[in-house]
This record gives C-alpha cells, sequence and structure tokens, in this order.
C-alpha cells in the first residue's frame, strides 16, 4: 500500500509539474504575441508620423508657392506675359470699410433668419391663478 501512496503522489507531482510548464509555456508564448502586436502597432505608429510629416511639408511648400504667385510683381508679370490688359484700379474705383468686414458678412448673411421685427415679449406669472 506504501508503494502505491508513493506512485500515486509521483504521478500527481508529474500531472501538476505538466500542468504548470503547459501554463507557463502558455504566459510566455501569450507574451510574446503581445509585444509582437505592440511591435506592429509602433511600426505603424511611425509610418502614419512620417506620412502626415511629408503632407504637412508639402502643404507647406504648396502654401509658399501660391504666396510667391501673388506678389503683386508677379501678378503684373503674369498680366503682360498673358495679355489680360488688367489695369491697377483708380481711386475712386476703391471703396473703404470703415466697419469689420466679418461682422458685416455674417450679420448681412444672417438677417432673416430670427425674426428681429416681431418680437413678443413672454410674462410668467408665479404667484396665482390670474
Amino acid at each position: 500500500m506504501n508503494k502505491s501512496h508513493t506512485h500515486a503522489f509521483v504521478n500527481q507531482l508529474l500531472v501538476y509539474t505538466l500542468v504548470m510548464i503547459c501554463f507557463s509555456g502558455s504566459v510566455g508564448l501569450g507574451t510574446v504575441w503581445l509585444r509582437h502586436q505592440i511591435s506592429i502597432a509602433a511600426n505603424r505608429a511611425k509610418q502614419l508620423e512620417t506620412r502626415i510629416a511629408e503632407v504637412e511639408r508639402h502643404l507647406a511648400e504648396t502654401t509658399t508657392e501660391v504666396e510667391m504667385e501673388q506678389g503683386p510683381e508677379v501678378l503684373m508679370r503674369r498680366n503682360i506675359s498673358w495679355r489680360l490688359g488688367l489695369v491697377q484700379p483708380q481711386e475712386p474705383q476703391v471703396q473703404r470699410v470703415g466697419t469689420d468686414v466679418v461682422i458685416a458678412l455674417a450679420t448681412k448673411r444672417n438677417r432673416g433668419l430670427f425674426a428681429d421685427s416681431a418680437v413678443t415679449p413672454v410674462v410668467f406669472r408665479l404667484g396665482g391663478s390670474r
């Protein structure tokens, strides 16, 4: 009977050892997989940051080119080379605006949005049933 108890103990110990090896192996494998996924996400983020920097650089270059083409001397050269016949506006043609243009245009755009002429006051009576 003593020998069977020893075999039972050894069998249990062997089973527990195998279970622990499998468990630690699965934890290790999960850790490696998780680190791999983190690495993939980090590489993708780095690629996106590189692409964003490239697009921002391209946008800055395009903005610079547009601003260079809007200079007065460039516009005059284009006018002459393309034979457009455009001339500078004379002072009587220029109309100066004294107020903020953005607010004036917003007011003009939203003029019919609210019925300003038909304002009806609302009176709340808190006391009694009058």
